[in-house]
């Protein structure tokens, strides 16, 4: 009876394993083994190893995020596994979530769907977005075992870089020789800070990008893309913004105007300028010219020089209307 129960206990166990012993990994997901709670590792090498991941961070970051380099998985199968190993799998296929996402609490930000922030000018905004992200392969460690919920601390980490550049933007001037002191001065005064957001939106998700790069060695995500699609003031200060706008648009046009019309006025008194140029220039070359015969008349006989003088006469009396004569006293 005991011999019994002891080998139906182990073709249970046998059975139990061989059933649940295998698996899959779909084409989109990567796993990981884990033997009595440890990962799998590749030997004793860590993120602090793989250049890709050192150079995102910091000289003091780079201890802090030290994590191991875990036997990846691939997508295949089946594979087995014992009874005491558990396999862990995740999805590294690209993910779509809002910017004002709080995966810890659904109610805040306006239930997920508009993210807060503070302008330079003290102007509480509006911001809509979506943001990319992947699990990344290379340190699947830190986003399976290394943080309690990854997701919060990416969406953390990015709301506060995003917040702390909203507060300090300062759109870049842009040198124009062409611009009248009035229209420099006018950009100069016109330093609202939403519409300088709204103006440089490629460069703030730009920005946004460039400083979230050291996610994947922080938390194991790649944040692919950063797209901040609308930017909003608060509804009583809207009309206040949109006759500023108004304003100044207008005053521009005025501007612009006035220095298309003196544009112009330069442009034709340059053309006159050069039209009366050149008629001087032929006067002075057909006198030149006049000159130059007058000389060679002279050197040869004396009556040639006195029939051309009487030629000119004539042709300047048959031209004149009236004619004044000096009577000889």
């Amino acid at each position: 009876m005991l011999t019994g129960l002891i080998i139906g206990i182990i073709a249970w166990l046998i059975l139990r394993a061989v059933i649940t012993g295998f698996f899959v990994v779909e084409q989109n997901e990567r796993a990981v083994k884990t033997s009595f709670g440890r990962a799998q590792r590749l030997g004793n090498a860590t993120t602090a190893h793989d250049p890709e991941l050192v150079h995102l961070l910091s000289e003091d970051e780079r201890d802090r995020y030290d994590f191991p380099l875990l036997k990846v998985i691939m997508p295949g199968g089946p594979y087995f596994k014992f009874p005491w190993q558990k396999v862990h799998k995740v999805s590294v296929a690209t993910n779509l979530l809002s910017i004002a996402f709080d995966p810890e609490d659904r109610q805040a930000n306006q239930y997920n769907s508009v993210l807060s922030a503070v302008t330079k000018d003290q102007l509480n905004i509006s911001l809509k977005g979506q943001l990319r992200y992947a699990v990344s392969e290379r340190n699947i460690y830190a986003f399976l075992f290394g943080i309690r919920n990854p997701i919060a601390h990416v969406m953390g980490y990015f709301i506060s870089i995003l917040r702390e550049r909203i507060a300090n933007f300062e759109a870049p001037k842009k040198a124009n020789a062409n611009a009248s002191p009035v229209q420099s001065s006018l950009n100069d005064a016109y330093g609202i800070s939403i519409n300088d957001l709204r103006k440089n939106l490629g460069e703030l998700n730009q920005h946004m990008e460039e400083e979230c790069k050291s996610s994947a060695a922080r938390y194991g995500i790649e944040l692919d893309a950063a797209l901040i699609t609308d930017i909003e003031p608060p509804v009583e200060v809207e009309s206040a913004l949109a006759a500023i706008n108004t304003a100044h648009n207008q005053v521009s046009s005025e501007i612009s105007l006035a220095q298309a019309l003196a544009d112009q006025r330069i442009v034709q008194s340059k053309k006159a300028v050069e039209i009366e140029t050149f008629k001087a220039k032929a006067e002075v070359q057909m006198l030149s010219q006049l000159s130059d015969q007058l000389r060679e008349i002279k050197k040869g006989d004396k009556n040639t020089l006195t029939a051309y003088l009487r030629n000119v006469r004539l042709a300047l009396l048959s031209k004149a209307k009236r004619i004044i004569l000096e009577a000889k006293k």
